[in-house]
């Protein structure tokens, strides 16, 4: 009787269904994703349609798995938690960060990028060095809740630091001068000075905090992370994922 229920308790039947299993079993993906960082993830809110890197990438890895995605509104003040309470399955890129990192998984890194200084056209000749904008006349300003609100501080820890609200952005802090700076990525970077034309990316030399860029995934669904490495592995050998950035104009800091 004993050695019954021993054999009972280690049958695969009874073993607790993966997340990989339950995503193909649901036929959805859900994809957590904040839909206001250009160009990888832009959100129309007259349609509710997004498009960019991130749901390239995303509806692909659906596809691949034979089911549908989903896209569930996030933001990044809430985009760990969306993980950990099972409002998603996976999110889009995300820059990886160790405090994430407590609570929440990676994918592997499948883009690498690093941060430079975006100011109005009008305040262009007036920073030339990284350290011009450690100074206590400065305002720099980033979203709440973002890797780049705690690199702000870091860096330039004299300046003001203004922490914009998820639904606002920083850039019409500068648009409206009521911000000096922002801190972005050079990605969104190239995006923000071809739609703004009075936004300029600052002369200074350099990037800062090269970052790889990842998917977070529950930290204890080592299937479903394992897949994802997999998949990325593939796609990264097939040339996708450059097809990919081709596409919507964007370089990144090859790493691999």
């Amino acid at each position: 009787m004993l050695l019954c229920c021993i054999v009972l308790s280690l049958s695969p039947a009874l073993a607790a269904k993966s997340r990989l299993q339950e995503i193909i079993d649901r036929g959805v993906l859900r994809v957590g994703t904040t839909g206001d960082w250009h160009p990888m993830t832009m959100r129309d809110p007259a349609t509710n349609f997004y498009k960019g890197f991130d749901i390239d990438i995303t509806t692909e890895l659906a596809k691949d798995l034979g089911v549908t995605v989903e896209y569930v509104p996030a933001d990044w003040r809430t985009l760990v938690s969306g993980v950990v309470t099972d409002k998603y399955d996976i999110t889009g890129s995300a820059s990886l960060n160790m405090q994430r990192a407590k609570v929440a998984g990676y994918s592997k890194p499948y883009f690498y990028l690093a941060f430079v200084p975006v100011v109005h056209s009008n305040n262009l000749n007036q920073f030339r060095r990284w350290q011009d904008f450690n100074s206590s006349y400065v305002k720099v300003a980033a979203t709440a809740g973002t890797v780049q609100a705690m690199i702000m501080k870091e860096l330039f820890p004299d300046a003001q630091h203004q922490t914009v609200a998820a639904g606002s952005t920083p850039y019409n802090e500068l648009l409206s001068k009521r911000a000096t700076m922002t801190l972005t990525s050079n990605i969104e970077a190239a995006s923000l000075a071809s739609r703004y034309p009075k936004l300029k990316v600052a002369k200074v030399a350099g990037m800062q905090r090269p970052t790889p860029i990842a998917m977070l995934i529950p930290n204890d669904e080592q299937v479903w992370i394992n897949y994802v490495n997999h998949w990325i592995t593939l796609k990264q050998t097939q040339g996708f994922f450059d097809r990919i950035a081709k596409k919507w104009g964007i370089a990144h800091l090859d790493k691999r």
